[in-house]
């Protein structure tokens, strides 16, 4: 299949704006990895016009796909995590064409998976955990259980991915795999949840009791890019200050219910500053 495919990737290769190409083969039968395809074609490139380009082509009884991706949008990609098979293709990929060896870096880069990229990725990661468990607690205080086990599958998939960041990884699209063999005793809640014969009042009741733990344990890796980024100044941040700053803008909309969960913990304060208003304060936060 690699021949037939070649005059198709050959004449991407002869662009200047080509950065690299890689050839992803399925591993397995109706495998997530390539949306089901035999074979996908992936394309770099530093300028186009739209930032995602795709073509489907069948040979016999195979088929194929052709993405063709601004380098920008990759970057956001495996910045915020938002297209885990990207970090797969890349990682596990063929190169076919690699301009000034850029696939060699950007595979070199996915695998040390840098600290800084690591920092952001866990903040987002434990800011939507928060989220969710919380209104999958509100939920459940209030007796919708099937709203709250959709929220608490969430948060324990924010947990999972919490973990495998932490320990220098990138959470694959298979993340129950990979944590059940780095962290079982989250693999083990979200088995108790999912296949526990006990009521679903009852799992959900066990499981919010049991998740309080494993998230307070987190809390110092999971708030580390908000409290440096809240340290890089003196003085207070108020809530517009902190959902304007450019690394916060990617988890911003759980800003809110982050503060107050560290607030809660005491790792943040709150600052009064008077209004023109009588008895009404401004809201400020510090470490």
């Amino acid at each position: 299949m690699e021949d037939i495919l070649r005059p198709i990737y050959q004449e991407r290769a002869s662009l200047k704006s080509t950065l690299g190409i890689l050839l992803i083969e399925k591993r397995e039968h109706n495998s997530p990895i390539t949306d089901t395809f035999d074979y996908i074609l992936f394309v770099i490139v530093d300028d186009a016009e739209e930032p995602v380009f795709l073509k489907h082509y069948t040979y016999q009884d195979k088929k194929a796909a052709l993405h063709v991706v601004k380098e920008n949008q990759v970057r956001e990609w495996i910045l915020l995590g938002s297209n885990r098979k990207v970090v797969d293709w890349i990682y596990n990929g063929k190169i076919l064409f690699d301009r000034n060896e850029y696939m060699e870096q950007l595979k070199s880069e996915i695998r040390e998976f840098p600290f800084y990229g690591r920092k952001l990725k866990m903040g987002m990661e434990f800011a939507k955990l928060i989220r969710r468990y919380r209104d999958g607690k509100d939920f459940f205080e209030n007796g919708h259980y099937l709203d709250a086990y959709n929220h608490i599958v969430h948060s324990l998939h924010h947990l999972a991915r919490l973990e495998i960041i932490e320990q220098g990884f990138h959470p694959e699209v298979t993340v129950w795999n990979q944590v059940k063999h780095m962290e079982p005793e989250i693999y083990k809640l979200y088995e108790e949840l999912i296949s526990s014969e006990e009521t679903l009042e009852k799992r959900l009741e066990l499981l919010f009791l049991a998740s309080e733990f494993l998230i307070y344990s987190r809390t110092n890796a999971g708030s580390l890019h908000l409290i440096e980024i809240m340290n890089t100044k003196e003085g207070s941040w108020s809530i517009a200050e902190l959902m304007e700053h450019p690394e916060l803008s990617y988890y911003s909309l759980d800003i809110g219910v982050l503060l107050e969960y560290l607030i809660e913990k005491k790792v943040v304060d709150t600052i009064r500053a008077e209004t023109k208003g009588h008895e009404v304060y401004h809201r400020f936060y510090q470490v």
